[in-house]
């Protein structure tokens, strides 16, 4: 596969924004959809999706949830969908497993390694919430653990190793590199492992392009050419980080789950717009976006046909 293909992967509605926040956050299936269809038109190859309850926007990681979207983009488009097991970071590690138990996508999140969650800091910036479990969400998570220990790790790894569906493994620090070597050394996963690098979120490793390359460099150590590198930042450092890694040869991630915004002041008014940003960064490299086609073969994904939708 050619070096100047680049994966764009949309994550397009998450569990950390909350409706208040911004109109244009996908929350009813139907918006779900519609999202992910319309940044595969606008060139992502992988769609990283959660669900919400449609009444009140809190996430729900029942299986049920995810099946009108999941039917409607499968239908409508060729586009890699990745189902997340981070799911909200309050619920235990059986809940969120179990959509991508049931539905066997190509490919399934999967956090590597315990960590501090800080969202609190986004009650400075929003004071009014449309709904009566935004602002306890935030609040809760000044005393929040994401919990993924090497016990749950090794769940989620026994539990969907057997529907032939891989990872896309979220390291927020170093010390997640680390542990997912383990895994790797133990034959709980194979490669090439497509590893997405996380910053800017309070609690993990900071934005910073010396932390970029710090995870970049250890990656390398401790991996070789056994991985595909992918990063995504939160807030206003996302074009900027996935600017860096595409021209370091590495893939990237956009969407509303990791930032509302498009440019200062400007909420993005659907994860599209966030594609397209991104694609223009990437062709203005001398760039091309990958296919859904190619980024199946560049992750040695099990195709569209082996899904359970």
């Amino acid at each position: 596969m050619s070096s100047n293909k680049v994966i764009i992967s949309c994550a397009v509605t998450g569990s950390i924004h909350t409706p208040s926040m911004s109109p244009h956050l996908p929350i009813t299936a139907s918006e779900i959809a519609d999202a992910a269809i319309g940044a595969a038109e606008a060139g992502a190859a992988i769609v990283h999706l959660h669900a919400r309850n449609p009444k009140d926007g809190r996430p729900d990681q029942s299986p049920e949830a995810f099946e009108p979207f999941l039917k409607v983009i499968r239908q409508a488009s060729d586009v890699v969908v990745n189902l997340t097991t981070g799911g909200s970071p309050y619920m235990p590690v059986e809940e969120r497993v179990r959509p991508a138990e049931v539905w066997r996508p190509e490919v399934a999140s999967l956090n590597m390694g315990s960590m501090n969650f800080g969202l609190f800091p986004m009650l400075k910036r929003y004071k009014d919430f449309r709904f009566d479990w935004e602002e306890p969400m935030l609040e809760g998570s000044k005393d929040l653990v994401f919990r993924n220990s090497f016990k749950d790790i090794r769940y989620a790894l026994e539990t969907l190793n057997a529907t032939g569906t891989r990872y896309e493994f979220e390291c927020y620090d170093t010390s997640m590199l680390y542990n997912l070597h383990y895994f790797w050394q133990e034959g709980l996963v194979e490669g090439p492992l497509f590893i997405q690098t996380c910053f800017g979120l309070m609690g993990g490793i900071g934005s910073h392009p010396d932390d970029v390359m710090h995870m970049k460099r250890t990656a390398d150590r401790l991996f070789g050419d056994n991985y595909r590198w992918s990063v995504l930042a939160a807030g206003v450092s996302q074009m900027r980080v996935a600017a860096m890694a595409a021209a370091m040869g590495g893939h990237v991630r956009v969407g509303l789950e990791d930032n509302l915004w498009l440019d200062k002041g400007q909420l993005a008014k659907s994860n599209a717009e966030q594609v397209t940003r991104v694609r223009q960064i990437i062709e203005g490299l001398g760039l091309e976006v990958a296919t859904p086609d190619e980024a199946r073969e560049i992750l040695a994904l099990k195709g569209a046909d082996k899904v359970g939708f």
